[in-house]
C-alpha cells in the first residue's frame, strides 16, 4: 500500500474548502491545502512529496506531532487532488487511496441549557443574537455567516439555508452548504423580534450578520473578540461556535423532536448519521416508549379485569348436569 509523506507543521482546512478545491475546475490546489502540506506538493505531471512503499497505513507515523484529525484532513485534500490528476490522465492511479488513517477520538459533547445559552448570549452583547441563533437552529458557522436577508421568512418563522461561506487563505469563498442541499430551518418565536430588528434597511441580498465593518463575519475573529471572552466570564471554557449545534440538537430532542426532524434541522446527510452522532440523546426515548405503552394499555387492562369479574364461571357445574370424574 502506498504511503503519503506529509510535511510537518500545523494547519487545517475546512471540509467545504477541501471539497470546493477538489471539484472546481481551474482551482488552485495550493489554495485548498494547509500551508504545511502545500510546501511539499507540486501537481504538474506527477506529484512531488509522494513516496511509494509497503505498509498497513499511517497509524505508526508521528507526522511531526500533528493531531489525527489534521492528518485526516490533509490526506483527504491530497487524495482528492490525486484522484483528479488520475482522472485527467496525469497519473496512472491515486496512490493515496486505501491508506489506513489514524483514528480520531470523539470528545465529550457539551450541551447547554436554555438558561446557559441566555447567559452566554448576554455576556456577548451586542452580538448575543448570533449565539442564540446558533444554539436554537443548529446552523453551521458558514451557513450563518452566509445567511441573506431574502432567505429569512419571519412570517413562517423559517430560515432558508442555501449558501455557506468559508475562509481560504484569507479570502471569503461562497458556495453551497456542506451536503449541497438546501434546507428550511425553523426559527423559534422568541427570536422573530430580534431578527426583525437585525435586518431593517437592508436589501434582500445583503448578509444578516456581518462584522462591525460590514464585511463577512469571520469565525476566528468572532471567537477571539466575542465568543471566548463570554466563555471566560461565565463558562464553560473551550466551547466553539460550531459546537452550539450540539446544544441545538439536545434542546430539540428535549422538546420531543424525532431523529428525522433533527436530521433535517441540522442538515445531516442521513438520519443514520444523526443517530450515530447523537445516539445518547435518544436513549431516553426507549423509556418514554415504555411509559406510553403502559398508559395506552392501562384502560384495556382495566376493561379486561371488569369483564373477568362479572363474567360466567366456566369451571362451575350447570344445574341438572352430572359431574363426571
Amino acid at each position: 500500500m502506498s504511503i503519503i509523506s506529509l510535511a510537518s507543521g500545523s494547519g487545517a482546512v475546512s471540509s467545504h474548502a477541501r471539497r470546493r478545491a477538489a471539484v472546481s475546475p481551474g482551482c488552485s490546489c495550493r489554495d485548498a491545502l494547509p500551508g504545511n502540506v502545500a510546501g511539499a506538493v507540486h501537481v504538474d505531471r506527477e506529484p512531488v512529496g509522494v513516496r511509494h512503499g509497503r505498509s498497513d497505513g499511517l497509524d505508526g507515523f508521528d507526522l511531526a506531532g500533528l493531531a489525527s484529525s489534521t492528518v485526516r484532513q490533509a490526506h483527504r485534500v491530497f487524495s482528492l487532488l490525486l484522484a483528479l490528476a488520475a482522472r485527467d490522465g496525469r497519473l496512472t492511479r491515486n496512490v493515496a487511496a486505501g491508506v489506513r488513517l489514524p483514528r480520531v477520538g470523539r470528545a465529550d459533547k457539551v450541551f447547554l441549557t436554555h438558561g446557559q445559552v441566555g447567559e452566554r448570549a448576554a455576556a456577548a452583547e451586542p452580538h448575543g443574537l448570533i449565539i442564540r441563533v446558533l444554539a436554537c437552529t443548529g446552523l453551521r458557522w458558514g451557513e450563518l455567516a452566509a445567511l441573506r436577508v431574502r432567505r429569512v421568512d419571519l412570517v413562517k418563522r423559517r430560515l432558508l439555508v442555501a449558501e455557506s461561506v468559508t475562509e481560504v487563505n484569507g479570502r471569503a469563498v461562497f458556495g453551497t452548504p456542506k451536503t449541497h442541499q438546501r434546507r428550511s430551518v425553523p426559527l423559534p418565536r422568541f427570536l422573530v423580534e430580534p431578527m426583525a430588528a437585525q435586518i431593517p434597511g437592508r436589501t434582500g441580498d445583503e448578509l444578516v450578520f456581518t462584522s462591525p465593518a460590514g464585511e463577512v463575519l469571520r469565525n476566528n475573529n468572532f471567537r477571539r473578540r466575542v465568543f471566548d471572552r463570554a466563555a471566560e466570564s461565565i463558562g464553560p471554557a473551550g466551547l466553539t461556535p460550531h459546537e452550539l449545534r450540539h446544544t441545538a440538537a439536545s434542546l430539540a430532542v428535549a422538546e420531543g423532536a424525532n431523529v428525522k426532524a433533527v436530521q433535517r434541522m441540522l442538515g445531516h446527510a442521513s438520519a443514520a448519521m444523526t443517530l450515530d452522532v447523537y445516539a445518547d440523546l435518544f436513549e431516553d426515548d426507549l423509556g418514554q416508549v415504555a411509559e406510553r405503552l403502559d398508559r395506552a394499555a392501562a384502560p384495556a387492562a382495566a376493561d379486561s379485569a371488569r369483564t373477568e369479574g362479572g363474567g360466567p364461571n366456566l369451571d362451575a357445574v350447570r344445574p341438572g348436569r352430572r359431574q363426571h370424574g
